[in-house]
């Protein structure tokens, strides 16, 4: 991507093309830039984010959940969460026009992870920026196998629903895990139809309940979700014995600016400061250690 998507504040205007309704708070976007020039150069490394800029309304933040390997378009998963993102649900339309700029952000380190195993752990919203992974290795057989455990509260709050029912079915080596805290009709059926592949309870007990049917020892990890979810992730993935340097995580829920002027993203002590927009959205577990308040 050129540097002038960067550095404006505006961004570059890019049409809705698809508005989907994913849940009842979450929509996802399919957007094309006007520019055909921008649109054919955009690329991206999965876990990286733009801004999503509505003239006089407001911007925010988003993680981009479309793969780099499909080209043409961007998709962006937004949640109804506050006043900008109310105005985006209930007026941005197909064929409504809104500013982009970036990507922004580190990203997963692909190419250090390709050729092994990689599990991905995602709960609620934090589906969304893991899908580029799992879009990404579907088109590109990047990993040598990809699990991925996806915890929720109920089917009804389960994002990508469709996609995650054909990856259910079976496909080469990718292996899908969920687990519900409620288990409402929608649930049901996916027990009735994938029993083995549905845990009732938290994500971590998905994890746990495939222990010994997993190569954690050999795998990379990586995990989104809400902010409480990671100690407790981090905790089961280390007692599974992932190696503390193969653990990655994505914060990009304290970040405002996206270009680190605000200072609403800093995070540590004096000895160990980071801005989430610059030196991530993406760290690991030693940045955690090392960083007071990364995942707190």
């Amino acid at each position: 991507m050129g540097d002038n998507l960067k550095n404006t504040y505006l961004g570059a205007p890019a049409r809705v093309l698809e508005v989907e309704n994913l849940t009842s708070i979450e929509k996802l976007y399919t957007l094309r830039f006007l520019d055909n020039d921008i649109n054919n150069k955009f690329t991206f490394i999965p876990g990286q984010f733009v801004m999503f800029n509505v003239p006089g309304i407001g911007e925010f933040p988003v993680s981009i959940c479309s793969s780099p390997t499909r080209t043409g378009y961007l998709q962006l998963c937004i949640r109804r969460a506050g006043r900008v993102t109310k105005y985006v649900h209930e007026n941005i339309v197909e064929g409504s026009i809104v500013y982009i700029r970036g990507p922004y952000g580190n990203g997963f380190p692909l190419e250090e992870m390709k050729n092994s195993p990689i599990v991905l752990v995602a709960g609620g919203l934090g589906m969304a920026p893991l899908r580029s992974i799992l879009l990404y290795h579907l088109d590109t057989q990047h990993f040598s196998d990809l699990y991925l455990f996806y915890g929720v509260r109920n089917y009804e709050l389960m994002l990508f629903k469709r996609e995650i029912k054909t990856l259910l079915r079976g496909y080469h080596n990718m292996h899908v895990y969920l687990s519900f805290e409620d288990i409402d009709r929608g649930a049901r059926e996916l027990i009735r139809l994938y029993r083995k592949s549905i845990v009732r309870g938290m994500v971590t007990d998905a994890l746990e309940v495939l222990r010994g049917s997993v190569p954690f020892e050999e795998s990379y990890a990586v995990m989104c979700g809400p902010p409480v979810m990671y100690k407790f992730v981090v905790k089961k993935l280390l007692d599974l014995k992932v190696r503390p340097d193969r653990i990655y995580m994505t914060l990009e829920r304290r970040m405002k600016c996206g270009m680190g002027k605000c200072g609403h993203c800093i995070v540590g002590t004096s000895t160990s400061i980071k801005y989430v927009c610059l030196d991530g959205p993406v760290f690991t577990y030693w940045d955690v250690l090392s960083t007071k308040g990364l995942i707190e």
